[in-house]
């Protein structure tokens, strides 16, 4: 008997938990996750990679469920194309897809506390994978292809039965954290596993005969594109990009929980209305069964008559049954009492056979006493042979004929009996068609009953549906009432606080020309430079004092901040090429020369002068931001870069003809005449808008 596994089926709140969460994945506005946990999936259903495909989804969560297989029948893992986090701990998974690869943009992966025994080799594909969690496995070794991961950050292998790291491990320059069983280990030691991660990777890389370096040295492949795209033109670019990504964050923090808190009443009122549904539709169901009892109590009486009809109609065809069997003895009776008759007869010929022996020999007897011919003999023998022969050929014939009466009578009583049993199946198989008949249209119509209810329902469902989107139409819309109401307010304070502010601006530039103080916007140009981010100040100070006095040598002091943000040092500037400069930010290909010749003299000097190389302190103080002037006297010259704007003026970006005598607010660049000026809107250089122009009268 063959058996049926059935697959375990969700409970209802998990089924409840799963169509929320798709329908919240499939709304507008919706964040890029999608979240399927805790829903007794065996595995991932369909609708999943569809919406993970189409919606473009960057994070999809699916632990804490009983999948044995990541990708199921009729999927492709392409689906997950754009998916950057894969969350797949406490499942029972026990093998990962060979082409895993395919995901080359994914950057974590967590399979902690599943069942693999082992890893494909195309996971050395994810060339973006920054951590890789496998805790809590049946894994008994890593594959070579780890080694290729080189943006992989942190490694978690404990928890397995693994007791060697592959050798390649040593190219993956990117790692920070390994987390392993350190008692358990062979290769390496286990003194080398119980020192940390450095030792680990100096341990491999000697094995492999390379040289190690630190992991923040190899950093700068991994970082983020957009880290390189800095204005050049505006020395404040830095900090307005930092200020407005913190704004940005902030703004979607704050959307975020607005949207959370939104979801969770929607959710308690979709449950209330789920409730409700699930009440009226028990009632229906209860009725619904009552009814289908009455059917089945009268299909029952009917079934009840007609099985006394069948064991009657039963109790006839056994009787008659009986009376043929009875026939069928008589019949083989008559039969046997002719056996015996050719039996009998059968010796009466054995007995002739005799006589004939007897009297050949009697005619031998007398042949001898008579003295006859041998001629006269041969021809009595003949004669006499010829006799019997016909006389036996007689009696075969007799008997054969016999028994074929016997046999055509016999056939004709099997077909007989035969056409009966025949008659008597057609008659049952008729009795039992119009029972399935009577059957069928109970069942029929139990069913157009049922369908009509389901109509009923879906229409009730429907109805109540679209009360439902009104209801939440009409708070959606006077949430936002309230959002942009609040909004306005808040622009309106910030108008208020610009206009005091320009108003102030204007008030201290009147008060200036009035004076008619020099070198105003060489200060003005200071003090934003001294109004730093303190995160900005605190990788700035980081900085090797040579290398800020090298960038401040080559007027390119506006590049501090890109090499403090990826922590560039006079050693690694000597292993730099220009390409890795410009990928950093640095376009103008003579200053990156410069800056390349410059480094590898100032380190060839501090190798043949080892005094010279700044201390720690040196470095900390080499970039410390100057105190703000406050009203610097004329003979002492600002820290700002030399605008020389008494021997020569700058020509305006535009015509190129005459001289630049306009400043524009709020980027403070003075690049245009007064001329030309007039039709612009943004600022030639940094693009940002021109809110108010100001003429420059030199003294």
């Amino acid at each position: 008997m063959p058996l049926f596994f059935r697959k375990r089926k969700p409970s209802e709140e998990a089924r409840k938990r799963l169509e929320y969460q798709m329908c919240l994945a499939k709304e507008a506005g919706a964040d890029d996750i999608l979240d399927i946990s805790k829903c007794e999936l065996s595995e991932i259903p369909f609708g999943a990679f569809a919406t993970c495909k189409v919606l473009q989804k960057k994070v999809l969560i699916v632990h804490t469920n009983h999948l044995t297989s990541l990708l199921p029948k009729s999927c492709s893992l392409l689906s997950l194309a754009t998916i950057k986090v894969l969350d797949l701990h406490d499942n029972q998974l026990t093998a990962l897809p060979d082409d895993i690869g395919q995901l080359t943009a994914l950057q974590v992966l967590n399979v902690e506390r599943n069942q693999l025994t082992y890893l494909p080799r195309s996971i050395g594909n994810l060339i973006q994978l920054q951590t890789l969690n496998i805790k809590d496995n049946k894994l008994k070794e890593l594959p070579d292809t780890t080694g290729e991961l080189r943006s992989l950050r942190t490694l978690d292998v404990s928890g397995n039965e693994i007791q060697r790291l592959p050798q390649l491990l040593a190219h993956v320059r990117t790692l920070e954290t390994l987390s392993l069983d350190a008692s358990s280990m062979l290769y390496p030691p286990r003194e080398v596993c119980g020192a940390g991660t450095a030792a680990v990777q100096q341990f491999l890389c000697k094995e492999s005969g390379l040289e190690y370096y630190p992991p923040s040295q190899y950093l700068l492949p991994v970082l983020e594109p957009n880290g390189a795209e800095i204005s050049q033109d505006s020395p404040d670019g830095p900090a307005d990009r930092f200020s407005r990504e913190e704004v940005e964050w902030q703004n979607r923090f704050l959307d975020y929980e607005k949207r959370k808190e939104q979801k969770a009443l929607e959710k308690l009122e979709f449950e209330r209305h789920l409730e409700l549904g699930q009440r009226q539709h028990a009632q229906l169901l209860q009725q619904s069964h009552s009814q289908k009892d009455e059917i089945l109590q009268t299909v029952k009486e009917e079934q009840t008559r007609l099985e006394q009809g069948l064991s009657e109609h039963q109790r006839y065809l056994d009787a008659e049954r009986q009376r043929l069997q009875e026939q069928l003895k008589q019949t083989e009776l008559t039969i046997a009492g002719r056996i015996q008759k050719l039996l009998r007869d059968n010796q009466r010929q054995k007995k002739s056979s005799e006589i004939l022996k007897s009297l050949e020999n009697e005619r031998i007897r007398m042949e001898q006493l008579m003295s006859i011919t041998q001629e006269e003999t041969e021809n009595l023998r003949r004669r006499e042979i010829a006799s019997a022969m016909q006389q036996m050929l007689t009696e075969s014939c007799k008997s054969r004929l016999i028994q074929m009466a016997y046999e055509s009578q016999r056939q004709s009583l099997v077909q007989q009996a035969c056409s009966s049993m025949a008659e008597m199946d057609e008659r049952f198989q008729q009795i039992l068609s119009w029972q399935q008949m009577d059957q069928n249209k109970a069942i029929s119509q139990i069913l157009q009953e049922s369908a009509m209810q389901k109509a009923a329902f879906e229409a009730l469902q429907v109805k109540k549906d679209l009360m439902h989107r009104q209801i939440r139409n009409q708070e959606m819309v006077s949430q936002q009432r309230w959002a942009l109401s609040s909004l306005l307010q808040q622009l309106l304070k910030e108008k208020k606080q610009r206009e005091e502010e320009l108003r102030d601006i204007l008030m201290e530039l009147e008060a200036k020309s009035e004076t008619k103080q020099e070198n105003y916007w060489l200060i003005q140009y200071q003090r934003l430079l001294n109004q730093k981010p303190l995160s900005l100040k605190l990788q700035e100070g980081s900085l090797e004092r040579p290398l800020a006095a090298l960038l401040v040598e080559l007027s390119a002091e506006h590049y501090l901040p890109i090499f403090a943000h990826h922590r560039v040092s006079l050693d690694m500037l000597c292993h730099m090429s220009p390409g890795d400069l410009a990928k950093m930010g640095v376009s103008e290909a003579g200053l990156q020369h410069e800056i390349l010749q410059k480094a590898r003299d100032l380190l060839d000097v501090a190798r043949i002068q080892p005094e010279l190389k700044p201390t720690k302190d040196e470095v900390v103080g080499a970039l410390e931001p100057l105190p703000a002037p406050q009203e610097p006297p004329e003979s002492v010259r600002p820290s700002a870069p030399p605008a020389e704007l008494e021997g020569q003026a700058s020509e305006c970006v535009v015509c190129l003809e005459r001289e630049a005598q306009m400043i524009f607010l709020t980027c403070g660049h003075v690049c245009c005449c007064q001329r030309c000026c007039q039709p612009l809107r943004t600022c030639p250089l940094c693009r940002q808008e021109i809110t108010q122009c100001l003429r420059i009268y030199h003294s």
